[in-house]
């Protein structure tokens, strides 16, 4: 035990015991036989990334996790690491260039790639830096990078797997394009949303006719490669077409009239302009049409956009080198001109974008590699339907079921540089070449020669794989994978995956697919076979985190310039105070409002223990220097001399403890720091530490005091314990002061605190509790009425509950110290004395005579006076909310603040002319 500081300075304790678990080794895991194990691997962020408050609410819900099993004796395995975030990080260093004038093409892509290497090394490692500062205690010895060696064999590993097993191909499909990333990307990194938009009615001349085919339209640029008009084989409208050709407007092609039942006839005419090569349900009906159709009669596919989506040769001289917006107002124009277009109706789209940079994406046909996603769907959703996996809230296990049972194979190519590259080769040799040498050569290492013709002439692919296409291995891979290891068979599955229900399909749905198709082959710990899926799957646990919204409810992001860097908010308030606010105020599966000033919430909590502390350890230290200490904080419990808050305080205690493992247990860590916030807040430091206050300056003897004290000082130690994940600086800090510690001790490795139910009383909690609103009911009335604090008063108890009133006589000491009372007596016939308050409590009232205590006429002229006020200010509340005006066009917030103040200002109106009522 030793002198503990007037304040607590976060900043001195975040840096001194961090060090200090780091060169301990605190935060390392091995395997130990044996011994229960416990394994989170992190979401990898990407080495562009930087902390944001939604990596502060993740990452603090790991750490709780795992320290309160590490607490708890298991072998806590956090696997830490980042991911090359393949667009992202290209994007970044091509910027970097661009600022010197140059493009990736000038340097080649060798050397691009060697600039991307050494940008990572400069810079990739700063959200891990900035993790530290938030306290997480993983095992960073084992960092990984999806980029490393490793990991880079995993994933041509699987690559190869899957491509011997059929379920990796490569395919001409519609794909979604970015125009701006020159790239491909899935369909789970569309985002979509409702724009308004115009919906365009297009004449085309029916070959030998005088009437015309009108076509409905939302895309009029792409006409230009239309290769078909369709009609629905049942609408009996256009039977009679069916078959015939139309002239293509602009373009003067001749394109037939086909029947697909796909076509609804209530959207727009029932008429529809097929464009195979840049509209994926266009694209289904040329391939439906083409497969009972002569070679000679085929439908075209015609793309007419270029990578950055400017039109091709393939379209007329005319509209040749545009952007597809520039594109479509010149063929708008053209049409109108040419009496073609009838009209153009107001119309909401669904319109996906790149989900990084915005753009709009382009349908596009394309050569790439995809997977046969539905082999692997099947047995990923048996894990969850069965219960292997649990989602927390479970809520999202029916979203997963959805996107599993309508899953579609996964475009897993880029075209990219950064990022691992396909592992497939092919043959560009002699023209005496066989046929075979058209099929790709798939393979980890660069093959000498083409395996059918022997030629050395080969080439690589050009493209890069998904960057998901690494993450979707992250569970096993970071631990050796596909090498069958010790660390692997101990630590796979793992237990708890904490992430954002955004990349449930990006990320878990993969993550489950990839496990049970490959870990059946890495037998388990004790050398038995993985068989069953719940041996293969990556977790057990899902916990889905809550999107952090600023106070208005937007989501945060740096255009709207409200989203803080929490390296900013740990600066002013702490880790601690960032991490407790972020957890207190975050329900499982609901948004949080979050604002700075929220995080006095954890500021003010941890400046309370400490102030409890300190309080304990400064008597402790006076009662030393007479009378010898008995034991440390870790101690058992004394049970002698108990009182009523002592037995009620260890009943808390123990009941909290039960309840927050339970909350733990449950997933629920919002509803566990409540109950920590609520014990030590309110019962250890408002009650208690305030009624043991009494005895310790009382007249008991120095040997019940230390009694007291030591007993205080345990409850205090087995608290902070308790709080020790959620909140680890503080804690540790003060639980190294309780008592002298052995070298290497830490409160990270100390137990766990475990309830004992013997302590356990709820009649006594129940008993705390009446005394607890009584002396809360005669605080308020004196509050209220503004009798000075030094001032002493007397009760008169009016009871009809006898057991009532001897709990108030017996515990009289408690009313004495905590609501300055020097008199408790019984009324005589139960009459009101005239100047006199009252409380009405269970069982009874109290009287509290006021006569000499407070000027009456005085406090009545207060209250008169601030009742007149708070009347002026209901009544221009009230006026401002009759006001249409106002409440239809001030911001909600600032609407809904008014009403509050209306509230509060009613019941503070109650309350006053309650007060002068009384008086």
């Amino acid at each position: 035990m030793s002198e503990i500081p007037k304040a607590f300075n976060p900043h001195e304790a975040e840096s001194k015991w961090y060090s200090y678990w780091e060169d301990n080794g605190f935060f390392r895991a091995s395997v130990k036989a044996g011994k229960k194990h416990y394994t989170i691997v992190i979401p990898p962020p990407n080495i562009t990334g930087i902390l944001t408050m939604g990596h502060v609410l993740n990452n603090t819900l790991q750490d709780v996790f795992i320290r309160w099993k590490r607490m708890e004796g298991y072998e806590t395995l956090w696997m830490p690491g980042t991911d090359h975030a393949g667009i992202a990080t290209q994007n970044v260093v091509e910027k970097s260039l661009a600022k010197e004038g140059k493009t990736r093409h000038d340097l080649g892509r060798e050397k691009f790639i060697e600039k991307v290497w050494q940008w990572r090394e400069q810079y990739g490692h700063t959200i891990i830096k900035q993790l530290k500062k938030l306290g997480t205690s993983c095992d960073w010895n084992r960092e990984r990078f999806t980029m490393d060696e490793g990991l880079s064999e995993a994933v041509q590993e699987i690559f190869i797997r899957l491509y011997k097993k059929g379920l990796i191909y490569r395919g001409k499909y519609i794909i979604n394009w970015c125009p701006k990333d020159h790239t491909a990307i899935s369909d789970d990194e569309v985002n979509f949303a409702e724009q308004s938009g115009s919906l365009w009615y297009i004449k085309y001349p029916i070959i030998g006719s005088n009437d015309y085919a009108t076509v409905a339209t939302t895309r009029p640029e792409t006409m230009l490669g239309d290769t078909a008009v369709a009609v629905n084989p049942n609408d009996k409208r256009f039977q009679h077409l069916i078959g015939k050709k139309v002239l293509l407007p602009l373009s003067d092609r001749e394109i037939p009239i086909i029947a697909d039942e796909i076509v609804d006839p209530e959207f727009g005419t029932g008429m529809v302009k097929v464009t195979p090569a840049h509209d994926p349900n266009d694209y289904w009906i040329a391939q439906r049409y083409n497969e009972h159709t002569n070679a000679s009669d085929q439908m075209p596919f015609i793309n007419i956009f270029d990578i950055s989506a400017r039109t091709n040769d393939n379209v007329p001289q005319k509209y040749r080198g545009l952007d597809r917006y520039e594109a479509r107002k010149l063929v708008v124009k053209d049409l109108d001109s040419s009496g073609l277009l009838i009209k153009v109706d107001v119309y909401t789209n669904n319109i996906g974008r790149c989900y990084r940079c915005d753009t709009v994406i382009e349908p596009y046909l394309s050569d790439q590699w995809f997977v046969k996603m539905k082999p692997l769907a099947q047995p990923a959703l048996q894990a969850v339907t069965e219960g292997y996996i649990h989602f927390h809230p479970d809520r999202w296990t029916k979203t997963y079921e959805h996107w599993m049972n309508n899953i579609r194979d996964w475009c897993i190519s880029r075209q990219l540089w950064w990022g691992h590259r396909i592992p497939v080769w092919y043959c560009v040799g002699d023209a005496e070449c066989k046929l075979e040498c058209k099929e790709p050569i798939v393979s980890k290492s660069a093959p000498d020669k083409c395996p059918h013709c022997g030629s050395t002439n080969l080439r690589q692919d050009e493209d890069v794989l998904d960057t998901w296409f690494s993450s979707w291995l992250w569970p096993f891979s970071t631990l050796g994978w596909p090498n069958d290891n010790k660390e692997l068979r101990y630590f796979y599955p793992t237990d708890t995956l904490v992430t954002a229900p955004d990349i449930i399909f990006f990320w878990v749905a993969r993550m489950v697919m990839a496990g049970i198709e490959v870990m059946g082959e890495i037998p388990q710990v004790d050398g038995t076979p993985r068989l069953s899926i719940e041996q293969k799957i990556p977790f057990k646990d899902v916990y889905f985190t809550s999107l952090i919204r600023d106070m208005q409810g937007r989501k945060m992001s740096k255009s709207l310039g409200n989203s803080p860097d929490p390296l900013d908010v740990i600066s002013e308030f702490g880790a601690d105070a960032l991490r407790f606010t972020v957890l207190y105020l975050a329900p499982l599966g609901q948004d949080v409002l979050y604002s700075n000033e929220k995080c006095e919430i954890g500021r003010n909590f941890a400046n309370k223990i400490w102030n409890a502390g300190r309080f304990l350890l400064m008597n402790k230290s006076q009662l030393a220097e007479n009378f010898s200490p008995t034991a440390d904080s870790s101690q058992k419990i004394s049970d002698l001399h108990l009182d009523l808050a002592d037995r009620w305080i260890l009943s808390r205690l123990n009941s909290t403890i039960s309840e927050l493992t339970s909350a733990l247990n449950s997933f629920d860590i919002n509803i566990a720091t409540k109950m920590l916030y609520d014990f030590l807040w309110h019962d250890f430091c408002d009650w208690y530490v305030e009624m043991i206050k009494g005895r310790l300056y009382g007249t008991e003897s120095d040997e019940i005091k230390s009694i007291i004290l030591d007993r205080a000082i345990s409850i205090f130690d087995e608290a902070l314990r308790s709080l020790h994940p959620f909140m680890p600086f503080v804690t540790e800090e003060l639980w190294q002061h309780l008592s002298k510690r052995p070298d290497g001790s830490s409160i990270m490795v100390s137990p766990f605190p475990k309830s004992d139910q013997n302590w356990i009383d709820k009649n006594t909690e129940l008993e705390m509790q009446y005394v607890q609103n009584a002396i809360n009911s005669i605080r308020n009335i004196r509050g209220e009425l503004t009798v000075p604090p030094s001032k002493e008063i007397s009760l008169i108890l009016k009871f009809t509950d006898k057991t009532k009133e001897d709990i108030i006589k017996r515990y009289q000491k408690y009313f004495q110290r905590l609501a300055r009372v020097n008199n408790i007596t019984s009324s005589p016939d139960g009459t009101k004395p005239n100047q006199a308050a009252s409380a009405v409590v269970a069982g009874g009232e109290i009287f509290i005579p006021l006569e000499g205590i407070i000027d009456t006429t005085v406090e009545k002229e207060r209250i008169e006076k601030e009742l007149k006020h708070i009347e002026t200010m209901i009544q221009g509340i009230e006026n401002k909310l009759s006001n249409d005006n106002f409440v239809s066009r001030a911001p909600k917030d600032v609407v809904e603040k008014e009403r509050m103040k209306l509230t509060n200002f009613k019941e503070s109106y109650a309350k006053l002319k309650n007060n002068l009522n009384q008086l």
